[in-house]
């Protein structure tokens, strides 16, 4: 790639990331899979894009929810408050908000990636993304159906482990992740 320079509010030259390609890469893959399948099974071509329809048709009003929420925050939040919410200078209040945000958040994973995605480039630690993920797998409206089946005490329990893992997974995201970028 040329290496392309461009100036930050301050003056300084800095480096212009090239551009990751990978979904187009992958969006190409896929499409490339449902023509191999339409040509040597067209019933099993059709059958999987209305597999496709049904799960776009589901997280759709989520993928809007969550666009809309990124341009609101495009417009509206300072990238500077972010990184002070959720950079390397937001200690406990950014394990906590990431931890509370995993847990609260609901719908498929997929359509968090690119809000998460743009958090990042505003200056959100990855550590903290990771705890939000990994907090996600409590899910708050199914904590009364697991206590039906295995008690409050368990459920509490694998709550509170489940919480400790998203932190320990974010700490160590963030030492891995800042000795591969050294």
């Amino acid at each position: 790639h040329r290496d392309c320079h461009r100036a930050d509010p301050a003056g300084v030259l800095m480096k212009k990331k090239p551009k990751n390609r990978s979904g187009w890469i992958m969006l190409g893959l896929v499409a490339v899979a449902y023509a191999l399948l339409g040509v040597t099974h067209p019933d099993s071509a059709v059958a999987a894009l209305r597999s496709a329809g049904k799960t776009l048709k589901t997280i759709a009003p989520i993928l809007i929810v969550v666009i809309f929420l990124m341009a609101l925050m495009n417009t509206w939040i300072d990238p500077k408050s972010i990184g002070k919410h959720l950079g390397d200078e937001s200690g406990i209040k950014g394990w906590l908000l990431a931890l509370a945000g995993g847990v609260a958040s609901h719908g498929s994973t997929l359509v968090w990636y690119p809000l998460l995605s743009d958090l990042r480039q505003h200056g959100a630690r990855d550590g903290l993304l990771v705890a939000f993920l990994y907090a996600r797998a409590i899910k708050v409206p199914w904590l009364p159906v697991m206590a039906h089946y295995f008690g409050w005490p368990f459920t509490l329990l694998l709550s509170v482990f489940i919480v400790l893992g998203a932190w320990l997974q974010g700490v160590a995201a963030d030492r891995l992740l800042r000795s591969v970028e050294r």
